[in-house]
């Protein structure tokens, strides 16, 4: 499943083509997706402007001149196609499945815009889905409520993560994948930012919390290398490893940057370490960690 990055590398992909333009047609192939499209879909669209284009967790939302707002997710190989007014051809934005067939019969949603742009999304396996929700109701809403802070926010602070990990039992791995609790990390992200800060997947997610209830140096370096390595993603267009490329068609760059993901029996790159990277199924996923400098 596309994380953080590739989707932020999706959203600034997209944003060209939606932002400011007006839908003039849209085309369903089918019925549904993850779940059936939204009643009266295509005619709720045509004629509404895409004001803006953001990205919340793994969610990407269109905020319409209409006052709803378009929820899209990816699932786990949804993506998009877009051809920009004077291209020849479309080119892709989100390629999560190489091995799997992305022909015409599943290309499920077509957007054309006022202006020429066409936006066409396919999805081999049809987990994503989209949504239309008022924007009066969009933070209400069971897709939107429980999210946690967004990791590249101001309001991802030590102070934070301590307040949050007072009192839990759960590990500092489980912990940081909780949406409730930080919004939008996944596993090659959370495994990557554990290394950087040399902190170990299994300690107790406690541990960023002093008795005194204020961050301990832990919650501080987490901090700071979870923000390091999304932006190091982003500006790399993302992670390749079967299943991601980014807005020109070219693939995400940043697996070539991985300190232990995927890296099982490898040596540790940190200077000075003679540990080996591990593999341990923690919580149904595959963690990556050096036991000897991650403590």
């Amino acid at each position: 499943m596309p994380e953080l990055p590739e989707v932020e590398t999706v959203r600034m992909g997209l944003d060209p083509v939606l932002t400011g333009h007006t839908f003039a047609r849209v085309t369903t192939r089918r019925a549904d997706l993850r779940f059936p499209f939204p009643e009266n879909f295509a005619k709720r669209l045509t004629g509404a402007r895409v004001d803006s284009l953001e990205r919340r967790a793994k969610y990407l939302i269109a905020h319409l001149s209409t006052g709803e707002a378009l929820l899209m997710h990816l699932g786990m190989t949804g993506r998009f196609h877009v051809q920009a007014p004077g291209e020849s051809a479309p080119h892709l934005i989100g390629d999560y499945e190489h091995d799997v067939e992305a022909g015409a019969k599943h290309m499920h949603a077509v957007f054309d815009m006022r202006g020429g742009g066409r936006v066409t999304y396919a999805d081999p396996r049809r987990f994503g889905y989209m949504l239309l929700v008022p924007e009066a109701e969009r933070a209400g809403h069971a897709m939107m409520r429980g999210l946690g802070v967004e990791p590249l926010s101001q309001n991802l602070s030590a102070g934070y993560l301590a307040r949050r990990a007072l009192g839990r039992r759960s590990d500092l791995k489980a912990f940081l994948m909780d949406q409730r609790i930080v919004a939008g990390l996944g596993n090659i992200y959370v495994c990557e930012a554990l290394f950087r800060a040399g902190l170990s997947p299994f300690r107790g997610a406690s541990s960023l919390t002093a008795k005194s209830g204020k961050p301990t140096p832990a919650a501080d370096r987490l901090v700071v290398h979870i923000k390091a390595v999304l932006a190091d993603a982003i500006r790399a267009g993302g992670s390749t490893l079967r299943d991601f490329r980014q807005a020109n068609g070219d693939v995400g760059s940043f697996q070539e940057a991985f300190a232990v993901y995927g890296r099982e029996g490898e040596p540790c790159v940190k200077p000075g370490c003679r540990g080996t990277v591990r593999r341990k199924t923690q919580g149904g996923r595959s963690t990556f960690y050096c036991a000897t400098c991650q403590r």
